[in-house]
């Protein structure tokens, strides 16, 4: 039963006792005779009427005191199981969530963490960018000089031939100058000398301040321009390397062409866009374009044929040592065979010996012990039965018999 009717049935209660005790009062009131004390029992009505007013209020009081306290601790004692219940209802549904939330923690500190190296690695590229920029515009900046221009193609000139195998001053020669027929003097960056004796002329002086130019350049048209008088000045540089005909100088065969070598891939790459008919040209006029990988080819080749070269300059020692090897093997040989046979006749002469020892010379010395004198037994000597082994060669055969 809630509190509100708990509290109805006690004001009933209440009321009805109150009907009774005023109806009882007034009964003994009406049995007295007495006209005179009628005021008086009024008096005392009203007035226990009002008593028992204050005491109903009092009652109700603590009566609605009690009912709202017992109706507090029944809300919380029931909100507590309803909440326990919702708590242990809801408790599985939010293990999804948790377990995401976690996985999501883990998510954005990888993230952080990728992003803290990632950082780094960006700030250690970027610095390295800038590095690579700045030797970019000093390497620039350099190659503008033509001494300084120069140095660089005939530093990659070298580096391309050492990679190739070819020494300096062994395979290939540095600056070296000559004449050809007709008297003009021709000086070769590098000469390379062939296992035929004869020489292949390399050129690395290449005209670049037009393609430094396009490269500094952001309007295509003036980088198309620029690329146009790259390829113009690459193909004058042909002409003049053709009249000089390197081929020519010195004494003994030569490949009918010089080399241009073109220190870098894109100078020459740039240069056959604009101008397609430049390498036709300038093979019809026994020039050959080389960038670096194309060189390096180029020098492999030179390099095997070398190679080939020193195999067959070497051949004839080679087969004059064999021979003489050879020779020297059979003289150890028969001295080996020598020996054995030597040892053979020793051991035989040797059990020659111990018959002799054995069959006369021991019966005459076991007398002596009969005679007194002596008194140990004298051992006699055992023959030996190890004889040196025949070799099984089928040359040696006959050779380590024993001598008669």
């Amino acid at each position: 039963m809630d509190s509100s009717a708990i509290i109805i049935v006690l004001l009933v209660a209440l009321l009805v006792s109150l009907f009774v005790s005023v109806k009882a009062l007034r009964g003994q009131k009406v049995s007295s005779k007495s006209a005179n004390d009628e005021p008086n029992d009024k008096d005392d009505v009203a007035s226990m009427v009002a008593q028992l007013t204050s005491e109903l209020k009092a009652q109700m009081g603590e009566v609605a005191t009690k009912a709202l306290k017992d109706n507090n601790e029944q809300f919380l004692t029931l909100a507590s199981e309803r909440m326990n219940v919702v708590k242990e209802q809801t408790k599985g549904l939010l293990d999804p969530f948790t377990k995401q939330i976690d996985q999501l923690g883990k998510t954005v500190s990888e993230l952080r963490s990728a992003h803290d190296k990632e950082k780094g690695a960006v700030e250690t590229l970027t610095s390295r960018m800038g590095e690579l920029s700045a030797s970019n515009v000093a390497l620039t900046e350099a190659l503008r000089s033509p001494t300084a221009r120069g140095a660089w193609g005939e530093n990659q000139l070298r580096n391309v031939i050492e990679l190739a195998g070819m020494a300096p001053y062994c395979d290939y020669e540095e600056q070296a100058t000559g004449e050809n027929r007709s008297g003009s003097i021709g000086r070769p960056d590098v000469r390379v000398r062939l296992p035929n004796g004869a020489h292949l002329a390399v050129d690395a002086k290449v005209p670049l301040d037009a393609y430094l130019e396009a490269q500094e350049s952001s309007d295509q048209a003036e980088i198309e321009s620029h690329l146009s008088r790259h390829a113009s000045a690459l193909r004058s540089h042909v002409n003049a390397l053709a009249n000089r005909k390197y081929w020519e100088q010195n004494d003994g065969p030569a490949p009918e062409f010089v080399v241009l070598f073109v220190p870098g891939e894109s100078f020459l790459a740039d240069a056959l866009r604009v101008d397609v008919s430049l390498l036709q040209d300038a093979m019809e006029k026994r020039v050959l374009l080389a960038s670096p990988v194309n060189l390096l080819a180029l020098l492999w080749a030179v390099a095997r044929g070398w190679q080939e070269a020193r195999i067959t300059e070497h051949a004839k020692e080679i087969a004059d040592l064999g021979e003489e090897l050879y020779e020297r093997i059979g003289t150890v040989l028969g001295h080996m065979d020598k020996t054995g046979r030597g040892l053979n006749s020793a051991v035989n002469s040797y059990n020659t010996m111990i018959g002799s020892v054995d069959g006369r010379l021991m019966a005459t010395l076991r007398k002596f012990p009969d005679l007194g004198i002596g008194n140990e037994v004298i051992a006699s000597p055992e023959e030996l039965e190890t004889k040196p082994r025949d070799l099984q060669a089928e040359e040696m055969k006959g050779l380590s018999q024993p001598e008669n």
